[in-house]
This record gives C-alpha cells, sequence and structure tokens, in this order.
C-alpha cells in the first residue's frame, strides 16, 4: 500500500526537521511493508494555483496522481504566521482538479498531521490542516502530533527525544492500522 508523506517545508535536506521526520516516516513505513512516497514542493516546480489556466503544468498532475495513490499520507509542516506554509496550501489547492473524478479530492484517504514550531502553538498548524483535509474529504487520525520544535531533537545526538520518538512511532501504527478501520 502506498503512503504518500508529504513535507510543507521547502527546506528538504536531511538534516533540516522535515528532511529528519521525512527519514523516520519512511524507514518506518518500509519496515511495516508499505510503500512510501515524499512530495516535497521544494523541487516540484508547482505554481501557484489558478483554475482560469487552460492548461496544467505536468508537475500538477504528477503530484495530484500522488495524492489520490496514496491511501494513507502523513502531512508534515513548520508552523508559518498561526498556519501550515503556504506552498502547503497551494499544493493542497490544486487537488480542486481532482473534483471530478469518481472519488474526488482525497475521499477515504486516510491523513495523519504533524506541525512544528518555536513556541507552543503548533496545534495552529494541526488545525489548518485538518480543516483542509476535511475539506477535501479525508479522514484525519485522531492523533496528531504538534511539535515544541526545541524539546523535538535530544541535544548530545541529534536523534528525536523519548517522548517524540514514541509518539512517532504510535502515529505510524496507528496509521498503519487505520485504513482496514475506516474501510
Amino acid at each position: 500500500m502506498n503512503v504518500l508523506i508529504f513535507n510543507g517545508s521547502m527546506d528538504d535536506r536531511p538534516v533540516s526537521t522535515a528532511g529528519k521526520l521525512v527519514g523516520y516516516f519512511e524507514d518506518q513505513f518500509r519496515q511495516k511493508g508499505f510503500t512510501p512516497q515524499v512530495f516535497s514542493p521544494a523541487k516540484a516546480d508547482i505554481p501557484f494555483f489558478d483554475p482560469a489556466k487552460n492548461e496544467t503544468p505536468a508537475s500538477v498532475k504528477a503530484m495530484c496522481e500522488m495524492f489520490c495513490n496514496a491511501e494513507l499520507q502523513v502531512w508534515l509542516t513548520p508552523l508559518y504566521h498561526g498556519s501550515m506554509t503556504g506552498v502547503m496550501k497551494n499544493c493542497l489547492d490544486w487537488l480542486e482538479l481532482t473534483s471530478r473524478h469518481g472519488r474526488p479530492y482525497l475521499t477515504g484517504k486516510v491523513v495523519a498531521l504533524v506541525c512544528w514550531a518555536g513556541g507552543t502553538q503548533a496545534m495552529q498548524g494541526i488545525n489548518a490542516m485538518d480543516a483542509v483535509a476535511k475539506a477535501l474529504r479525508a479522514w484525519v487520525l485522531p492523533f496528531s502530533i504538534p511539535v515544541l520544535k526545541d524539546h523535538l531533537f535530544d541535544a548530545d545526538t541529534s536523534n528525536f527525544t523519548a517522548p517524540y520518538e514514541q509518539k512517532l512511532g504510535q502515529m505510524v501504527t496507528l496509521l498503519a492500522d487505520a485504513k482496514s478501520r475506516v474501510a
């Protein structure tokens, strides 16, 4: 089964917060026998959403196909001005092109949400993603991870701290089990 890991950050370096989270989810889902795919707008060349465009760019078609083919999804974003990143929202806006599909938007997909912030406001990003996911007809996993970035990594090892390692592992387990329950 395909799992889409949607990195809403423009920073997709392996040493970045987004890069480490993406790497973690890729590894964990592979170990469970899933096929993870990563979508990052940093290199995807997704233009600003324009519903009046006569021709859909190939990059947008490919992105929409990735979202439609993945039954399970993990959306990751840093908090930007009380919400998800603009580039992430722009990508999600392009899913409007799927409105006429037999299963429009993200109907029946299960989406897990992770947001990190320098302060304690990461839940605002979770709420923003939750609203969009539900508007796109996805099932949102009732376990999300708002991250206080200063507590995510162990200062000595740069690994995830034990509490966040436990939460991330729990999310993988719940998401892997969720599809059979929703179906």
